[in-house]
């Protein structure tokens, strides 16, 4: 049993190849799972659908088990929003049958994974030259769209009723675009008084998001690594000493540094 822990620790936290590539298929599966929440969200689950959100349900109850078995604390990881949002989305599936329409949305907590998983960044930061140089304009575009992805969802699962749209998901997310750009246009507005307070909150958010993407992207690129001796936290990427003590620093850059 040491030795079965062991090998998983290795797959979730190891830097050889294989482990690292067991890290992106696990990513590359939750975004597949997104895709398929996104699908789904507004149909009716007959058989089929019903069995793949239970089989997805197992896959993700295997890997958060993984993860709780290998976590040094498991008090710290069972109180992470992360997981408890995990927690949401394995009832949500693994009780598929008996889930109400509205109720389906709560999977779509499974895209907060894709914004902060720690073992993806450490891996991007390690394995790539790009990302390193780019990783405050990549996560902020990754969190707006992660939040117009949720925004449209709960649009099209709470404030779109059944049968009223043709295109019920590009309605969703025409009406999201609009909102979060002030844009306005008024053909499609959520007239009760839950929709006008979530169009607030749609509006606020999406601004702040959207600043905070245009500052990443016309900002000085930074790497992020810690000085040993002062502590700064970002640097520019060839840098060779730091700026504010001096000492030689080492960033692990695609050539020399």
């Amino acid at each position: 049993m040491r030795a079965l822990k062991l090998w998983v620790r290795k797959l979730y936290v190891g830097r050889d190849r294989a482990s690292v590539r067991f890290r992106y298929a696990l990513i590359l599966f939750d975004l597949v799972t997104i895709l398929f929440f996104v699908a789904t969200a507004y149909m009716v689950h007959g058989p089929v659908l019903t069995v793949i959100s239970v089989l997805v349900g197992l896959v993700i109850l295997a890997d958060f088990l993984a993860r709780l078995w290998i976590a040094r604390s498991r008090r710290e990881f069972l109180t992470r929003i992360y997981t408890l949002a995990d927690i949401v989305v394995i009832l949500s599936l693994l009780l598929d049958p008996f889930l109400t329409q509205s109720l389906a949305f709560l999977r779509i907590l499974r895209g907060m994974r894709l914004i902060h998983s720690y073992h993806l960044l450490h891996d991007l930061r390690r394995d790539s030259q790009f990302f390193r140089t780019r990783e405050d304009a990549i996560i902020a575009a990754v969190n707006l769209l992660v939040f117009i992805f949720l925004t449209t969802t709960a649009v099209l699962v709470f404030f779109i009723p059944p049968g009223s749209s043709e295109t019920p998901y590009i309605d969703a997310l025409y009406f999201t675009m609009a909102t979060l750009t002030t844009t306005g246009f008024g053909d499609i507005t959520l007239s009760t008084p839950a929709g006008k307070l979530f169009s607030v909150f749609v509006m606020v958010v999406g601004v702040a998001l959207f600043v905070r993407l245009a500052t990443a992207i016309f900002s000085p690129q930074k790497v992020r690594y810690k000085c040993p001796g002062c502590g700064l936290y970002r640097h520019d990427p060839d840098a060779v000493h730091c700026k504010h003590c001096g000492r030689l620093i080492t960033i692990e850059t695609g050539g020399v540094n």
